[in-house]
């Protein structure tokens, strides 16, 4: 299996995202009912692994090329254990606090050395962004929101996104008063293939990309700002603002947050690609694959979907998203997998991380 061929392309040293632009709600409902089940999770900053747990499996199955986003997901496991539910949305950045150090440093107790020294490494950006702001793409979103967005738009037109109102007056506010000449013009260079690549994402996940990534944000936000409500989109809210609102991601809210500290034990975290996983010979009822698919070329995308059938227990699931490159079940494996569209159709609608422009749910046959 070649799943990894991206670790030759990119750096997994750092963190790259240190929470999930992807939204749990979603990647719940498509993975169906699950309980007692093994799932199988991308880690990526931890929050969708976590949230996976709200589904009653047996275990859930961690796996990420990156050290970096490994220690994301220990620390959450540390938050969980050791703060209550407001002493966790502050150490992640969700809300003001002036008490990170002391947060950081209770989340850590018990945790592995290595994640300890990790973590103690970016005490002070912990204090000063918070533990979900940290990665390259949320200094990304910071370096937009603090240095060029003010150029653009004054506070009261970026507070009056998050003023709940009806589809057609979202409609009217995007095209009267936020999608000026100078708001495009911040789009077309800052999320330009070269300023993403340097910035945002690293330059070798653009590889397998066609088409314009600025022309393909310009339509998302047209989605994320007129066909759902922004005042419930926490990924929105913190990439104009720099914290959440009122609307948290699935992983975030108090109502899940006791549910998911019982199950912590359920996590397995391994190290490594899906190999990982794969080579066990284990059958897994669920995988969250994120978007692993839009890095691998069309050949290796094959092989690794291939993999990933023989690890598939009858009626698993396979969901993932694609950002610009398009992957879904290769052709000459397409009849022993079901694309459930209905589903899909459905949960695009619901989609709040609004990068994405395809969500695909696949189940195996029996």
């Amino acid at each position: 299996m070649q799943s990894s061929e991206i670790a030759t392309k990119a750096d997994f040293d750092h963190i790259r995202y240190a929470q999930l632009w992807e939204d749990a709600d979603v990647l719940t409902q498509a993975l169906g009912d699950c309980a007692g089940g093994t799932l199988v999770s991308i880690c990526s900053a931890g929050d969708n692994a976590l949230a996976m747990l709200t589904l009653d499996p047996q275990k859930v199955v961690v796996v990420d090329l990156s050290p970096a986003q490994i220690a994301c997901l220990n620390l959450r496991i540390g938050a969980f254990r050791h703060l209550t539910h407001p002493e966790f949305l502050e150490l992640m950045g969700a809300r003001p606090s002036t008490l990170r150090a002391e947060l950081l440093n209770r989340s850590l107790q018990g945790l592995d050395q290595d994640t300890c020294d990790f973590w103690q490494s970016l005490e002070s950006d912990v204090v000063q962004f918070g533990a979900g702001g940290l990665g390259k793409f949320e200094r990304y979103f910071r370096i937009f929101r603090t240095r060029l967005l003010p150029l653009v738009h004054r506070q009261k037109t970026i507070d009056d996104i998050f003023v709940s109102k009806p589809k057609a007056e979202r409609q009217t506010f995007l095209e009267t008063r936020f999608n000026t000449w100078r708001w495009r013009l911040l789009l077309n260079f800052f999320f330009s293939r070269f300023v993403m690549g340097r910035m945002g994402r690293d330059k070798a996940f653009f590889d397998h990309v066609d088409g314009s990534p600025a022309q393909h944000v310009a339509r998302r936000i047209r989605h994320a700002a007129v066909d759902c409500d922004p005042a419930e989109n926490p990924y929105l809210h913190w990439i104009m603002k720099g914290t959440h609102g009122d609307a948290l991601p699935m992983t975030w809210r108090a109502a899940n947050f006791d549910l998911i500290k019982s199950r912590l034990d359920r996590l397995e975290i391994r190290p490594g690609s899906l190999e990982a996983f794969v080579s066990t010979g284990e059958k897994a009822d669920g995988f969250n694959l994120s978007d692993i698919f839009e890095y691998m070329s069309p050949d290796i995308f094959a092989q690794v979907y291939g993999s990933i059938l023989q690890a598939s227990a009858p009626g698993a699931r396979l969901v993932y998203w694609n950002m610009m490159a398009p992957r879904r079940v290769p052709p000459a494996i397409m009849d022993r997998v079901t694309t459930l569209s209905e589903l899909e159709d459905r949960l695009k609608v619901q989609d709040k991380a609004f990068f994405y422009s395809d969500f695909v749910v696949e189940q195996v046959k029996d």
